[in-house]
């Protein structure tokens, strides 16, 4: 029996950030204006949990949130990702940042309040910026993050190294713990002071999440990209994946029955997540896609990339 199945351990949840990206996961009639609506219901076939990314870049009806709930089955659940006004990421007309104001935590809590209804929700994801660097104010920041959304499940990703340098690691930890967020374990390029090692905290007893956001060094700080995609334009390959796996399993059996794991895949070009995840799926115990027929795309993917692994071996020989 594989560690994320044994009874002693918390449940392992395999999804990817965002589900509308997808090309060639979803049948050609997804494509129809009045069907793109019900993409939800077809990925949640696949996959028990998904990232809501579109919240980072403005407010939505509440309606919206009720409709994806209808739309998905008992037993599913989403990650929230925060606005970026809660993440210090935006930034006013002189281009000083704006601070984030206790009406948006509201605006926010309510926005999502028909998924806590559905008991839907579990992570508001706060992905911090690059600029938000170590130091008391900000480690104080992340105390008025807690005591804003006193009653949801938080978690924190950092994409400044500085959080985990040092004596900072020890510090970073115990702010978490102290606050019960859940510390986001990232894989992505290792490059620069923008990007955060591969550290596994767990900072939560009840949740702990891992975001893989591929390994594409090209184009990590690229700019005038014309869409977030190109950024995580990355096929990771099994091998690369399975270096996670004992990681996962690890983290699963030190939360026990209580808690979850969450993996999340990021690399959102074509339908690299979605391989991705399914690889993730079997890596773990779980079956894969949950039973159902991979789509021709993701079939055809993969058989793109082992082709491309054979020819790389045979090439070294």
């Amino acid at each position: 029996m594989s560690a994320t199945s044994h009874q002693d351990t918390a449940r392992v949840l395999v999804g990817t950030c965002n589900w509308s990206d997808h090309s060639d996961f979803y049948p050609p009639e997804y494509d129809r204006a009045d069907m793109k609506a019900q993409r939800i219901s077809y990925y949640a076939r696949f996959f028990p949990i998904v990232e809501v990314d579109s919240t980072f870049y403005r407010l939505q009806p509440a309606r919206n949130f009720q409709l994806w709930a209808e739309r998905t089955p008992s037993g599913f659940v989403f990650n929230v990702k925060a606005y970026g006004e809660m993440t210090w990421h935006q930034r006013d007309d002189n281009g000083k940042p704006v601070e984030p104001r206790a009406e948006t935590f509201a605006a926010f809590s309510e926005m999502v309040a028909p998924l806590r209804k559905a008991g839907k929700l579990r992570a508001i994801h706060f992905q911090f910026p690059p600029w938000f660097t170590y130091s008391r104010e900000n480690l104080d920041y992340l105390g008025t993050v807690r005591e804003l959304l006193p009653d949801d499940w938080l978690s924190v990703e950092f994409r400044h190294r500085s959080w985990l340098e040092g004596r900072n690691c020890d510090n970073t930890a115990a702010a978490l713990r102290d606050h019960e967020l859940a510390y986001t374990v990232v894989d992505q390029p290792q490059l620069g002071s923008g990007s955060v090692p591969p550290v596994v905290l767990v900072t939560n007893p009840h949740l702990a999440i891992f975001r893989f956001h591929g390994r594409n060094r090209q184009t990590w700080y690229a700019k005038d990209l014309k869409s977030s995609r190109e950024r995580f334009d990355y096929l990771y390959s099994e091998q690369e994946l399975a270096e996670w796996a004992p990681r996962i399993a690890s983290v699963a059996e030190r939360l026990g029955t209580s808690g979850e794991v969450h993996v999340l895949l990021n690399n959102n070009n074509r339908n690299y997540a979605v391989v991705n995840a399914i690889d993730m799926q079997r890596l773990l115990g779980q079956e894969p896609a949950q039973g159902q027929p991979l789509p021709e795309g993701v079939r055809q993917t993969m058989a793109e990339r082992a082709a491309k692994q054979s020819a790389a071996e045979a090439s070294s020989l």
